[in-house]
C-alpha cells in the first residue's frame, strides 16, 4: 500500500509544480500574494516528494520485492545501509532524490527568503517548479520507480557490489546537492532576465545558494575520487573519466560564478557575466544527468543505458536551458555594464580568475565531448586521456595560481600591484626556501615538480600571509593583532581557508605524482618484498564469509622505515547474488602518505601483489575538505544569510545634563 502511496505523493508533487509554473508565470506582477501562495506551494511539493522517497526507502528496507526497483537493486542479505543507498544506486531512484533535492532548494528559499522582492520570489519559483516539473514528468512517465512485479520473486538481484560501499552512500546525495543546488542560480538568473530586476541586491541574494552548492559540489567531487581511490583498487584518484568530468565542470563554472557574482555585489559590475555563468553552471549540471543516463557512456558511475531515456534528457536539456539562453539574447542588449574600474584592481583578478577558469571549462568540455560527437557523426572511435587534459588544465590553471594570492591584496576600482607585492614578499621567499629544500632533499630530477611545489606553496602562504597583513601581525603588539584577528569577518577567513585548501590540493598532487612509487610481484604466505623503505610480509592467505559475499583474504605485516610494524588485509570478494568479484584494497597510512596494496588474481600457485607507495597523497583530500569547510564557514557570515533581519542600531547616549 505504501507503494501506491508514494506514487500518488509523486504524481500530486508533479501536478502541483505543473500549475505553480503556469500560475507563477501568469501572475507574478500580482505582488505579495502570489509570491505566498507560490512558496506554500513549493513547501508541499517538498513534503509530496520526501513522501514519495520514504516509500521507496521502506520497500528497500523491507525487502518488498514486489517493487520492481526493489527487485533489480537489492538483496535481502544486504546490510541495512546498503539497502537504503541501493535506492539512489539506480536511475529510477537516483532520479527521485534528484526531484527531493530539487524541491527542498525551493522549499528553503520559500522558508528563507521572505526579504526577497515579492514579484522576484514568484518568478524564481515558478522557474524551480517549472525544472520540478519537467523532472518530475520524466521520471513518472519513463522511468517509473513504483513499477510493480507480479508475482514477487522470492529474492531480489542485488546491487551492482561495486556500488556496496560507505562512499557511494554518501557521494551521490553530496554530488546532487551540489549538482542541483545550483538550479537556484539558474532560476535567479531567468527571474532576473523575466522582472528586469538585476542589480547588487540580486548578487548579494545569489550568492549563498551558490556558496552552499558550490560546496556540497565539493563534497561530493571529493568523496567520489576517494571512494574510486580505494574501492576499484586501481591506485589513482582521478582518471579524466567523462562523468568525472561532467562533476567537476560545474565545479569550476560555480566557483567563476562565486567570483564574479562577488564582483556584482561590490561593485554592481559583470551583470551580464554572472547571469550567463548561473545559467551556464546548472547547464552543465544537466549535461552531467544526461551522460550518466544516456547510455552514450560505459562508466562505474552510470546509471542508465537506455537511449529512449536519453533522448527525453537530451530535449528537456535543449528546452529548458535552450529556453533561458534564448530569453539571455533577447534582454542582454537592455542589461547595463555597472561600475567602472581599472584593470589592476580587485575586479581586474577576479576577472582575470573567471577568464582562465572559463577556458578550463571549455577545455575540458571539448576533450570530453569531442570523442562522442565523433562516434556519433562519422562512426570513427578515439580516445582523449590523461595526457590531453593534464597538458590543457595544467597549462591554464598555472598563471591563475600565480596570481591568486594577489587578489585580495588589491584594494576595488583602482590598485597599487607593486604594493601587494610586496606585502606578500615573504610568502613568496618563504615558498621558494621550502622548495629548494625539499628538491634538494628528495632528489628531483629536472621535470616540472619543483614548479608545482612553489605554486602550491605560493597559493597556500599566500593566504596565510593575507590574514597575516590585515592582523598587522609584527607591526603593532602582538595583543593588539590578535583582537584585529578576531575581529575580522568569517568572510575573510572563509577566503584565506579556501586558498589555502587549494594550495594543500596542489601539494598532494605534485608530491604523489613526483614521487610515487610501484611493484607489481608475486608472493607466496612467508615471503616478503620491499618497496620505498616499506617491508611487505605476506603472513597468511584464506577465505572468509561475509554478510553477502565470500572473500578471499590476504593478512600482510608491513614494517615501516622506523621499524614500525602494522598489519594490513586484503581482499578480493565475490557476492553470493550475482557472482560478481570485487578488490578490497588495504591502505595503510602514514602521516600525510599511503601504503596502497591490492591482492590481484592468482596465478598458477602464487599470488599477484600490487604495491603503490603514494606520498602525500591526502593532502589532495585534506585541501578539499579545507574548501568545503570554508565554504560552510563563510554561509555562517551574517552577510550570507538572506532573510535575516539587520541588528537594530544601538540608540546614541543622550548626552549628560
Amino acid at each position: 500500500m505504501s507503494i501506491e502511496l508514494g506514487h500518488f505523493a509523486l504524481i500530486l508533487a508533479f501536478a502541483v509544480a505543473t500549475v505553480s509554473t503556469i500560475g507563477g508565470y501568469m501572475f507574478w506582477r500580482r505582488g505579495q500574494r502570489v509570491a505566498l501562495v507560490l512558496g506554500q506551494g513549493a513547501v508541499l511539493q517538498f513534503v509530496l516528494v520526501a513522501a514519495a522517497f520514504a516509500a521507496l526507502i521502506q520497500a528497500f528496507v523491507t525487502s518488498d520485492f514486489s517493487l520492481a526497483l526493489a527487485v533489480n537493486n537489492s538483496h535481502s542479505l544486504k546490510p541495512l545501509i546498503f539497502k537504503i543507498s541501493g535506492v539512489w544506486g539506480n536511475h529510477e531512484g537516483s532520479m527521485v532524490l534528484w526531484i527531493l533535492i530539487l524541491v527542498a532548494f525551493g522549499a528553503m528559499v520559500a522558508t528563507f527568503g521572505r526579504r526577497l522582492p515579492s514579484d522576484l520570489m514568484a518568478l524564481v519559483l515558478a522557474t524551480q517548479s517549472l525544472l520540478v516539473a519537467a523532472f518530475g514528468g520524466f521520471t513518472l512517465f519513463t522511468s517509473n520507480p513504483f513499477a510493480r512485479v507480479s508475482p514477487p520473486p522470492l529474492e531480489g538481484n542485488d546491487l551492482n557490489p561495486i556500488l556496496q560501499d560507505i562512499g557511494l552512500a554518501i557521494h551521490p546525495p553530496l554530488l546532487y546537492v551540489g549538482y542541483v543546488g545550483f538550479s537556484i542560480c539558474f532560476s535567479f538568473a531567468v527571474a532576473a532576465l523575466v522582472s528586469g530586476r538585476i542589480d547588487q541586491a540580486w548578487a548579494r541574494w545569489v550568492r549563498p545558494w551558490t556558496m552552499l552548492a558550490w560546496t556540497f559540489l565539493t563534497l561530493g567531487i571529493a568523496m567520489g575520487s576517494y571512494w574510486a581511490y580505494y574501492e576499484l583498487g586501481w591506485g589513482g584518484w582521478w582518471f579524466w573519466d567523462p562523468v568525472e568530468n561532467a562533476s567537476f565542470m560545474p565545479w569550476l563554472a560555480g566557483t567563476a560564478l562565486l567570483h564574479s557574482a562577488l564582483v556584482m555585489e561590490k561593485r554592481n559590475a559583470l551583470k551580464i557575466w554572472t547571469i550567463f555563468l548561473s545559467i551556464i553552471t546548472f547547464s552543465l549540471s544537466l549535461l552531467g544527468t544526461f551522460l550518466v543516463r544516456s547510455g552514450i557512456l560505459t562508466s562505474v558511475h552510470t546509471f542508465a543505458s537506455d537511449p529512449t531515456r536519453g533522448l527525453v534528457i537530451l530535449t528537456l536539456l535543449a528546452l529548458v536551458i535552450g529556453g533561458a539562453f534564448f530569453l539571455f539574447a533577447l534582454r542582454a542588449s537592455s542589461l547595463r555594464q555597472g561600475g567602472l574600474f581599472a584593470p589592476v584592481s580587485r575586479e581586474g583578478a577576479l576577472i582575470l580568475n573567471n577568464l582562465f577558469l572559463a577556458t578550463a571549462v571549455g577545455a575540458v568540455l571539448v576533450g570530453t565531448l569531442y570523442p562522442l560527437l565523433l562516434d556519433a557523426l562519422v562512426g570513427t572511435t578515439i580516445s582523449v586521456g590523461a595526457p590531453f587534459f593534464d597538458l590543457t588544465f595544467g597549462a591554464l590553471m598555472a598563471p591563475l595560481l600565480i596570481v591568486l594570492p594577489f587578489g585580495p591584496f588589491l584594494a576595488w576600482k583602482r590598485a597599487d600591484v607593486m604594493a601587494a607585492a610586496q606585502r606578500l614578499m615573504g610568502a613568496a621567499a618563504l615558498a621558494i626556501f621550502l622548495t629548494i629544500l625539499i628538491s634538494a632533499l628528495g632528489g628531483i630530477s629536472i621535470s616540472l615538480a619543483p614548479l608545482g611545489l612553489l605554486l602550491g606553496f605560493w597559493v597556500a602562504f599566500g593566504a596565510i600571509a593575507e590574514l597575516v597583513d590585515r592582523s598587522k601581525l609584527g607591526r603593532i603588539p602582538l595583543k593588539e593583532s590578535w583582537r584585529r584577528l578576531a575581529g575580522l569577518p568569517r568572510s575573510a577567513f572563509s577566503t584565506a581557508i579556501a586558498h589555502f585548501g587549494i594550495g594543500v590540493t596542489v601539494l598532494g598532487i605534485v608530491a604523489t605524482t613526483a614521487w610515487e612509487t610501484e611493484l607489481v610481484t608475486t608472493l607466496n604466505p612467508g615471503e616478503t618484498a620491499s618497496l620505498s623503505g616499506y617491508t611487505i610480509a605476506f603472513d597468511s592467505f584464506g577465505q572468509v564469509a561475509g554478510q553477502n559475499y565470500v572473500a578471499d583474504e590476504g593478512h600482510f605485516t608491513i614494517t615501516g622505515p622506523d621499524g614500525d610494524t602494522r598489519p594490513m588485509v586484503a581482499e578480493r570478494r565475490t557476492y553470493v547474488a550475482t557472482g560478481t568479484p570485487t578488490t578490497e584494497a588495504a591502505i595503510e597510512t602514514y602521516g600525510f602518505s599511503q601504503l596502497y596494496l591490492q591482492l590481484g588474481e592468482p596465478l598458477d600457485d602464487t599470488h599477484v601483489l600490487r604495491v603503490w607507495h603514494k606520498p602525500y597523497i591526502t593532502l589532495i583530500w585534506i585541501g578539499a575538505l579545507l574548501m568545503a569547510g570554508a565554504g560552510f564557514l563563510s554561509l555562517t557570515d551574517r552577510r550570507m544569510r538572506v532573510g535575516v533581519p539587520k541588528r537594530a542600531a544601538q540608540p546614541a547616549a543622550e548626552p549628560a545634563e
